[in-house]
C-alpha cells in the first residue's frame, strides 16, 4: 500500500491468511516473504514516528487467520514475534454461498425423508494434506460399507496420482491399503457427475442427501492440534441432515460454541475427544459400521429422532443467530486489533 506522502510511515502490518489451513512444510516460503519485505520496519526508529504513533515496539506484525487453538499459528508467531488475530472466515463464507436454499424446491423436506442408507460421503482431493480421506475411504471399503451413497477418484485431481500411489505413507500403519484400493473398482462417480467436480460453493446431491441418514463430512484439516472446519461442515446443515465428522480433535465442540447443536444424544460422539488422529478416524468407522448394521425401519426411526437438532442447526443456520454470534466475533477482533 503506497501512501503518497513521505510524512506517513509504517509501523505495523497484519497479513491475512484467513481461508486456508497453515502447512508450516507448504507456506513457510510465504511467510518468510511476508517478513522479509516488511524488514524495513522490523528495524524502525519508532522516535521517528512522532508521539503515539508507535504504541508497541515489542510487538510489529500481525497475521489474521481462520484457526484457533492452532499448534502452526503459535509456531508462525514465535518464529517472527507476530501477534495472532482469528474468526471464522469459512462460516461467512458458508452463509454466503448457501444463501436461498432455504427457500429451494431441491432439497427435500426434513418431515418427508425415509432415508435407505446410511452415510453419503463425496470424495475428490485424496492425496497430499488431505490423506485423511484416503483412510476413512480405506476403513469403509475394508468394512464393507459400500452400500451407500460414495464417490471416490482413481486418481487424485489436484495431486495428479493414483489412489493406490496416494496410499503410500499410510502402509506403516495400515499394510494392507494398497491391496484394498486395488480391490475396487475406480472411479466411484455419482450419477451425472464425472471427474468429481468441485462444488464448495453450491449445494448439489440432493436426491443421495434425502436418501441418506447422515452426510460424512471428510474436513479440510483432520490432523494435529487446531480447530479449521470449512463450508464442508454447513452443507449437511443447509440440507436439513445429521452429521458425523471426520476433522480434528474437538471439531464438535468447537461448532457447538456458535451455537449449532450435535448428535451425542443420538449416537456415540465419542471420537470427537480422542487426540490421537488415527484412532480418531477408526472410531468414526465403528460408528458408521454400527449404524450401518441398522435395519432399513430403524435407520428411518433414528432420522425422526435427529429431527429435533436438524431443525435447530437449520434455524439457526438460516435465520440469523449463527451470523449474530459471527459479527459480534468480527467486531471483537477488529476492536482487538493494536497498531
Amino acid at each position: 500500500m503506497n501512501y503518497g506522502r513521505d510524512d506517513i510511515h509504517e509501523h505495523n502490518y497484519i497479513f491475512f491468511f484467513d481461508q486456508e489451513p497453515i502447512h508450516l512444510n507448504i507456506h513457510t516460503a510465504t511467510f518468510d516473504t511476508v517478513y522479509s519485505k516488511n524488514e524495513d520496519i522490523h528495524t524502525f526508529q519508532p522516535e521517528l514516528c512522532g508521539p503515539g504513533l508507535y504504541k508497541n515496539p515489542e510487538q510489529i506484525g500481525a497475521i489474521i487467520t481462520s484457526e484457533r487453538d492452532s499448534d502452526n499459528v503459535d509456531a508462525l508467531c514465535a518464529r517472527y514475534g507476530w501477534k495472532a488475530y482469528y474468526y471464522f472466515f469459512h462460516g461467512w463464507a458458508a452463509l454466503d454461498w448457501y444463501r436461498g436454499y432455504d427457500k429451494t424446491f431441491l432439497i427435500k423436506p426434513i418431515a418427508e425423508r425415509a432415508p435407505t442408507r446410511t452415510f453419503l460421503a463425496p470424495n475428490r482431493i485424496i492425496a497430499g494434506e488431505r490423506q485423511h480421506r484416503l483412510e476413512m475411504l480405506y476403513h469403509i471399503f475394508r468394512q464393507g460399507m459400500t452400500d451407500n451413497h460414495i464417490s471416490c477418484p482413481a486418481v487424485c485431481p489436484v495431486e495428479n496420482i493414483t489412489i493406490v500411489e496416494a496410499a503410500k505413507p499410510l502402509l506403516a500403519q495400515y499394510p494392507d491399503i494398497q491391496d484394498v484400493f486395488r480391490a475396487q473398482q475406480l472411479p466411484i462417480n455419482f450419477d451425472g457427475e464425472t471427474d468429481h467436480p468441485m462444488h464448495s460453493c453450491w449445494l448439489s446431491l440432493f436426491d443421495q442427501a434425502a436418501d441418506s441418514l447422515l452426510y460424512l463430512v471428510t474436513e479440510t484439516v483432520a490432523t494435529g492440534r487446531r480447530h479449521h472446519i470449512t463450508e464442508k461442515t454447513f452443507k449437511p446443515i443447509a440440507m436439513g441432515m445429521p452429521f458425523v465428522l471426520v476433522a480434528t480433535a474437538g471439531s464438535l465442540e468447537y461448532l457447538r460454541s456458535y451455537g449449532f447443536k450435535t448428535f451425542g444424544n443420538i449416537w456415540d460422539e465419542s471420537y470427537d475427544a480422542i487426540q490421537d488422529d488415527h484412532e480418531r478416524i477408526q472410531s468414526v468407522a465403528s460408528l458408521l459400521q454400527t449404524l450401518c448394521d441398522l435395519s432399513v425401519d430403524e435407520r428411518i426411526a433414528l432420522y425422526q429422532d435427529c429431527r429435533a437438532t436438524i431443525e435447530h442447526n437449520w434455524n439457526h443456520f438460516y435465520n440469523g443467530g449463527f451470523e449474530r454470534i459471527l459479527w459480534a466475533e468480527l467486531q471483537d477482533m477488529l476492536n482487538g486489533i493494536e497498531l
